[in-house]
């Protein structure tokens, strides 16, 4: 779990093109969208299309969408729970 972590870490400042921010700066659990990163409604469209690209999980409906990307840890726990490549 914390490799999968590090590595959406990693995928959410690229995928979003988050200037000046680090790893390091993102907290497992603290608020994702809407938090410090100031993630708004566009960017979760891009985070799902990474997470249908990179890791086959299809999160389909906005209700789903508010749980799955309440912070990174509620995201990287929906990832194990329905990728098929990932069972950490």
């Amino acid at each position: 779990m914390e490799q999968l972590l590090n590595e959406l870490k990693v995928k959410i400042i690229e995928t979003l093109n988050l200037e000046g921010v680090t790893p390091d700066d993102i907290d497992e659990d603290s608020q994702l969208v809407g938090g410090e990163l100031e993630i708004d409604s566009i960017d979760v469209l891009e985070l799902v299309l990474m997470m249908e690209k990179d890791y086959s999980v299809i999160v389909n409906n906005k209700e789903l969408g508010a749980k799955v990307f309440s912070s990174l840890r509620t995201m990287a726990d929906y990832i194990c729970e329905k990728s098929p490549e990932k069972s950490n």
